[in-house]
């Protein structure tokens, strides 16, 4: 049994937003149309999230060891013919794994695997600054990929010259084997190869995508970054990624939202940091100062005689929204003393007076 936890990198008792930095994280890091990415382990790492972050799935896993709930509960629903393939290699019969899946076929557990494949996911990067970062915004991204083929409609073949029916399959897309096994005779039932499980062969491929079903093209898509984005915060746009082969499933898009540094705040979580310089006699007399605030105002803040420099003065609620929820984080003043060139009379009594 997958250890679903082990995988993704988290403890059993997992929050759903921990499952979910940790499978983002992970999943950025295998994703295999990057360099060095790992298709195996990013489809490993997938699957790990669909169960623990769907909570009747993670439930059933907890208690049974398998998403689905026990056999015994669902009939042979619950059971994976490909487990049984380390069982043939390990005792030397080579097709037992096929076997098994061709009697579970039987009792209803049927194996048949689309034969084109889906699209494959994009990642892209959409940067945005500080104040849109705040407010939130639609922005168009343009990504260049495989689309859909509009001369066939995605189907590969010339619409002019048509299709026929596949007479192997009768245009059923799908055809039945008998199978004898030391079990007895079985029928299996699996995608028809000679039409691809579609039904129909077209009687000239497409011209225009030479039977693939896709070209060479941009897709612009609209995405709404909500007020409060994280920096490498990423949005998932489901089916505008990569087109399928032959009309079969379109790929998602990933976007990672890059936030620019800003001139003058800087971000710690939902706070915004903010410096300002103070003379030294504001610092022991104390000063009323104006700071400017992320939503193009300013707040008037009196900053006490003798303030510690090694505190933040806290301005509440002025900082950035709390994405996904309510109010906002505060806003944090950190001051930095302007040491003057040379200190007058009257600076060098405060200074004695302030020693005293």
């Amino acid at each position: 049994m997958k250890d679903y936890y082990q995988i993704l990198g988290v403890s059993r008792d997992a929050s759903e937003e921990e499952i979910k930095r940790a499978y983002r994280k992970l999943a950025h890091q295998h994703h295999p149309d990057k360099a060095g990415g790992d298709e195996g382990k990013f489809k490993e790492i997938s699957e790990a999230y669909r169960v623990l972050s769907d909570k009747k799935k993670r439930a059933n896993y907890d208690r049974f060891g398998v998403a689905e709930g026990p056999a015994g509960f669902g009939g042979w629903q619950g059971v994976d013919p490909s487990a049984f393939q380390g069982f043939a290699g390990e005792y030397g019969m080579g097709d037992l794994g096929e076997i098994f899946e061709s009697f579970f076929e039987g009792m209803g557990v049927h194996t048949r695997r689309p034969t084109y494949r889906r699209g494959s996911d994009l990642e892209t990067i959409q940067e945005v600054n500080l104040e849109e970062a705040f407010r939130g915004v639609a922005k168009e991204i343009r990504v260049g990929t495989r689309v859909r083929c509009e001369t066939c409609k995605g189907q590969g073949g010339d619409p002019e010259a048509g299709y026929k029916t596949c007479t192997a399959c009768n245009g059923r897309g799908e055809v039945k084997e008998e199978r004898r096994t030391f079990f007895g005779s079985f029928s299996q039932v699996k995608a028809c190869e000679k039409c691809a499980g579609f039904g129909q062969i077209p009687n000239k491929v497409c011209s225009a995508c030479k039977g693939d079903g896709r070209v060479s093209g941009e897709r612009k898509v609209e995405v709404e970054i909500l007020p409060g984005v994280e920096n490498d915060q990423i949005i998932k746009i489901k089916s505008a990624g990569e087109a399928g082969e032959r009309g079969t499933a379109t790929g998602d898009l990933y976007v990672r939202v890059r936030v620019k540094p800003h001139p003058i705040f800087d971000r710690e979580e939902d706070n915004l940091i903010v410096r300002r310089e103070l003379r030294v006699t504001d610092l022991l007399l104390g000063k009323k100062i104006e700071v400017p605030t992320i939503s193009g105002g300013h707040v008037k803040v009196e900053i006490p005689a003798g303030f510690d420099l090694k505190e933040r003065l806290r301005i509440p609620g002025e900082g950035m929204p709390r994405l996904g929820s309510f109010g906002r984080g505060d806003l944090l003043v950190e001051f930095i003393i302007k040491a003057p060139k040379k200190a007058d009379a009257r600076l060098k009594k405060i200074l004695e007076e302030a020693g005293d």
